[in-house]
């Protein structure tokens, strides 16, 4: 899913499960092969979910077309996990890359990589009108703190912003929109374009059948390390239950797989296979209307967070496959909270409806119709049986339910009650946060609170520069949101793929691979 806000495309803020197979079964009549053969005859075959649509940086959707990117064009910085937590390092590409002070980050690029089609090498001058371009285009949001890239030399840069804002190399440099392009072929073309890339300089070259394959082949005029695979097919497969199949039929080396193949691969594994996990940037929850007359009272909604355990959830409909939340905030980022304040009490919970003098409640569930949400709304609906609410689980297709909440959709909103809802998110908190503000009431703020220590919060934490700091105002601002009674916090969804025994993936914590790092084991 993809939604433009603020200027900005967010890729991977939900995942929908719904797109239809584009013939599956096409694919299942290659030659079986194991990784050892692939990676002897320097050919890998693998599956992604997504055909591409765009792949200007300043346009594109996201997922596969990220995937794409970080094969064929340069970027300053790569994702890197230390101890535990996301954090960025310098890209094969360059030499240098260092925050002067909150203003101003400092980069020298290694000499010597050259863009195709004659082009020339790539310059600072490159990584200027690359970021400078951005504050144009659709993703705009992750660069309007970016006030100018100032060049020092043919190599060397500084990229200034206009204030501080935390998450600018995480968000800008190291997400989604992070590559850079050839200021020289782009003005050449017109400067935009969707799927021709003008000019490439990475460690392989592309070929696209639409609706079929993305191929990825070693560039012969490459100057940096050498990919493992001469040849990386990407099958493009859109249903996780045939891209499964696939797999265990032998026919794809890697594939992100759903949490209930997940959970049936915890108990059986298939033979020379591994399971790797690259991030849980999901954060589930639910939500309730503190708008909606039948749960006004905010001791409604705290009996409701005390009936509900969100063990039992994990345990019945995703085997114990994720990990359990606490926020909005995810494993590995600042301000990822340890503990709620409320725990799960269903005496408590018959006290607190009693105090509000409320008795034989229904509610209406909704939740988008996956089978393990399906599964977590019928753990729920059985919870708050237990202390007398009677729900009605309603499942619902993609469209209609990412327009339940939506203001500019009609008076849909004003019934809607309690739901379950799942966000995915960035390496850094910024962004999680921004969808509770009160100028999000109507938009995604589906709960309908306002609070002006939250909004005055948020802006604090883009411009903190001190992570103890940013860590202690994104914990109050999830307190926050649990006091209003309108949250229980759920699980953190895992990206999670399965792949030979014999293969090292790389995979960013957002979900996407990055082929040019892959190795055999």
């Amino acid at each position: 899913m993809s939604i433009k806000k603020s200027g900005m495309k967010l890729d991977r803020r939900s995942f929908l499960g719904t797109s239809a197979a584009l013939g599956a079964a096409g694919f299942f009549g290659m030659p079986l092969f194991a990784a050892e053969a692939q990676a002897q005859a320097k050919k890998l075959i693998i599956r992604v979910d997504l055909d591409i649509s765009i792949l200007d940086p300043g346009y594109m959707v996201g997922g596969s077309e990220i995937e794409t990117q970080k094969a064929l064009l340069p970027v300053l910085v790569d994702f890197e996990v230390k101890d535990g937590v996301f954090t960025y390092r310098p890209s094969i590409y360059v030499e240098k890359f260092e925050q002067r002070d909150d203003t101003h980050y400092d980069f020298t690029l290694k000499p010597g990589f050259m863009w195709s089609n004659g082009f020339g090498e790539f310059t600072a001058e490159d990584v200027k009108y690359s970021y400078e371009r951005m504050k144009t285009t659709d993703w705009k949001g992750n660069f309007e703190a970016l006030d100018r890239v100032e060049v020092t030399d043919k190599y060397s840069g500084t990229l200034v912003l206009s204030q501080a804002f935390a998450p600018f190399v995480m968000l800008g440099l190291a997400a989604g929109p992070s590559a850079i392009l050839c200021k020289a072929a782009m003005l050449k073309v017109g400067e935009k374009f969707t799927t021709e890339i003008p000019a490439t300089c990475g460690p392989y070259v592309f070929e696209w059948t639409p609706k079929q394959k993305l191929s990825f082949k070693a560039n012969p005029d490459w100057t940096g390390p050498k990919p493992a695979f001469e040849e990386v097919e990407a099958l493009i497969i859109p249903e996780a239950s045939a891209a499964e199949l696939a797999y265990e039929a032998g026919e794809v080396a890697v594939t992100q797989i759903a949490p209930a193949t997940h959970a049936r691969y915890v108990e059986k594994m298939p033979e020379n296979s591994a399971i790797h996990v690259a991030g849980a940037l999901q954060y589930m929850w639910l939500g309730m209307n503190t708008e909606n007359p039948k749960l006004a009272d905010i001791k409604v909604r705290q009996a409701i967070q005390h009936a509900i355990d969100a063990d039992q959830i994990i345990a019945g409909a995703y085997s114990g496959t994720t990990e359990k939340s606490n926020g909005i905030i995810c494993p590995g980022l600042v301000g990822h909270r340890k503990a709620t304040k409320y725990t799960f009490d269903p005496a408590k919970a018959k006290a607190l409806l009693d105090e509000a003098g409320v008795s034989g409640l229904e509610l209406e569930l909704k939740t988008l119709n996956l089978q393990e949400r399906i599964l977590a709304a019928q753990i729920i609906q059985a919870q708050l049986q237990a202390i007398g609410i009677t729900v009605k689980v309603i499942p619902v297709d993609s469209g209609p339910f990412w327009e339940m909440g939506d203001q500019s959709k009609g008076d849909g909103y004003k019934s809607l009650e309690i739901w379950l809802m799942r966000f995915g998110t960035s390496p850094d908190p910024q962004e999680a946060t921004t969808w509770f503000t009160s100028d999000q009431i109507g938009v995604w703020n589906w709960e309908r609170w306002k609070s002006e220590e939250y909004d005055s919060l948020y802006k604090q934490g883009v411009t903190e520069a001190d992570p103890a700091k940013r860590n202690e105002i994104y914990l109050r601002m999830q307190e926050i949101m649990e006091d209003t009674g309108a949250y229980v916090w759920i699980n953190h969804e895992p990206e999670t793929f399965v792949h030979r025994s014999d293969l090292k993936i790389s995979v960013i914590a957002s979900g996407e691979m990055v082929v040019r790092e892959f190795v055999p084991a």
